[in-house]
């Protein structure tokens, strides 16, 4: 097995494969003076079966469009097999026709990384609500792991939590809290979500956190609207200090600023995104999984 990276995620393709003892392939990216992308795969993958490590963040577009050129550029030069890793898989939020004409952008972007020569898709925490299985609408077998575990554990092994109280900002987010609160041993609540725009958001819900912490716990922080008004109604239910938790730190327009301000003392996050907050890995469940694939 051979894994190779593109740009947005070389340090991942890297440590995926000292995790499961494969090669490494470098892939050439640069741009043109108008944008266009340039792609090379460095080295032969005739017969070989390759893993192609792409998280599709921030720049989710330009991502994609370098992960489907260099994926069927892959299939072309002869590899035996594809296996794509996307750890941050975008437009999972259009999953559904909500009104007549719109795109659904979800379906559209499986079809894409299929056609492009993908045999296998893995993900981690999807951003899923209305499809429970990617499968059920791709072409293609797809992988939705977690490392919500995994945030958990680290949560108990470094934080000194009092007598924490998991909270999930809206009832999309309750399947990550149960598994958070298991792991600290505690209970969780899922509060109720009302979006205002695209970048706001009303939180509510009933807590009573005299003398408790408050761990936020969701797949995905964007701008921080939602964490920040969680983070807002755990300290006036009088919370001892708020703690939020996800896979996927996007953290855009002024997220941090947004949510430190609103409350939150830590950020917890793991590295399907880079960032400062990325302090535990998705690299183990994903190699993890490779490993079970080759040995099938």
């Amino acid at each position: 097995m051979l894994v190779c990276a593109c740009s947005a995620s070389k340090y991942f393709g890297r440590k995926l494969a000292k995790a499961t003892g494969s090669g490494y392939l470098e892939i050439e990216t640069r741009r043109f003076p108008d944008g266009e992308l340039y792609v090379r795969v460095c080295g032969d993958v005739a017969g070989e079966s390759v893993v192609l490590v792409q998280s599709m963040y921030k720049e989710p577009n330009d991502r994609l469009v370098e992960y489907l050129l260099t994926a069927r550029t892959i299939k072309e030069l002869g590899a035996e097999a594809l296996i794509g890793v996307v750890p941050y898989l975008p437009y999972a939020r259009q999953d559904a026709r909500f009104k007549p004409g719109e795109a659904v952008s979800l379906e559209i972007v499986l079809d894409l990384l299929a056609h492009a020569g993908t045999d296998r898709l893995v993900v981690v925490d999807a951003h899923l609500h209305r499809v429970p299985d990617l499968s059920e609408i791709s072409r293609i077998p797809v992988h939705n792991l977690t490392v919500m575990d995994r945030l958990g554990e680290y949560l108990r092994a470094n934080l000194d939590l009092s007598e924490p109280l998991v909270l999930a900002p809206d009832e999309e987010a309750e399947q990550w809290a149960k598994v958070v609160a298991e792991i600290l041993g505690t209970d969780y609540r899922a509060l109720s979500k009302e979006r205002l725009g695209d970048r706001e958001v009303s939180v509510a819900g009933e807590l009573e956190l005299e003398e408790r912490d408050a761990v936020i716990v969701d797949d995905i922080i964007s701008t921080g609207g939602t964490t920040a008004a969680a983070a807002r109604l755990a300290k006036e239910a009088g919370a001892r200090k708020v703690v939020a938790a996800c896979s996927h730190a996007i953290l855009a327009l002024g997220a941090e600023h947004r949510i430190f301000s609103a409350g939150v003392e830590e950020l917890v996050a793991s590295d399907t995104v880079p960032s400062p907050y990325s302090v535990v890995s998705a690299v183990p469940p994903v190699a993890g999984l490779l490993e079970k694939i080759a040995g099938s």
